[in-house]
């Protein structure tokens, strides 16, 4: 017996890094996982693999249209909304004065409009069932900032405060949400943005108390215990998964 067993649990940017192996425990926690990514390929691949039906569906989370089609699609199908994971981010590293409108723009659509889009089709759902609970990928970012990651980590401030509010509006519904924030983990994005550079990975390595870089596993891990029904009356709540680095 799964702590996830029939659930129907849509995981956004699943494809790869941390949202596939939260795809992935989800699954074997007995989730029917909606794998959604902007790759319909990895989506599909990765879906694939999971069994318990689930599926892998191309989704632009900063397309409202969409998002709804999406969701659409799950309910049609499977008839209801459990769980969502908004996990698809990304993130392009450069000190604030030297940054692009452009990317500013990408930066927010994707990790903070993102957010906005998939919990204005999937909350009035789990509204009408009278359960739900809502799992938003902030930052550490968002929590305490980081250098070279200003816009980013606005768009992340904004998540774990969406996260928040939303908690409010939604626990008369009897739906929870709560924010997951990574510290450095060890993804292709992360090494997109310098993580490949051994100096960094060493120096990030040494502030950490744990002295390793987060493993994806290590994030799905606390998403799958926010997604279950052990975690029905926490709502409202950030948890920093980044072996030490921030406390608070």
């Amino acid at each position: 017996m799964g702590k996830l067993d029939d659930k129907i649990a849509i995981v956004t940017g699943a494809g790869q890094g941390i949202g596939k192996a939260i795809a992935e425990k989800l699954s074997a926690e007995g989730a029917t996982v909606v794998v959604t990514d902007i790759n319909e390929a990895t989506a599909k691949e990765t879906a694939e693999r999971l069994g318990n039906a689930s599926v892998g569906i191309r989704t632009d989370v900063t397309d409202p249209a969409s998002v709804e089609a999406m969701v659409e699609q799950v309910t049609t199908q499977f008839g209801r909304v459990d769980v969502l994971v908004n996990n698809a981010g990304w993130d392009k590293a450069s000190p604030f004065m030297d940054s692009d409108r452009a990317d500013w723009e990408r930066v927010i659509a994707i990790n903070l409009f993102g957010v906005l889009n998939t919990s204005k089709a999937v909350l009035p759902v789990m509204a009408a069932q009278g359960s739900g609970s809502v799992v938003n990928l902030g930052s550490d970012a968002g929590r305490v900032g980081s250098s070279g990651e200003a816009v980013y980590s606005a768009a992340k401030g904004g998540v774990i405060a969406f996260t928040k509010a939303t908690a409010r509006e939604m626990a008369r519904h009897q739906v929870n949400a709560n924010c997951v924030c990574p510290g450095p983990t060890d993804t292709a994005l992360f090494a997109s943005m310098g993580g490949d550079n051994p100096k960094l990975r060493e120096a990030l390595t040494k502030a950490i108390p744990f002295r390793r870089l987060a493993q994806p596993d290590d994030l799905a891990n606390v998403v799958a215990f926010f997604a279950s029904d052990e975690a029905n009356f926490v709502t409202g709540q950030t948890v920093s998964v980044s072996g030490g680095l921030t406390m608070s």
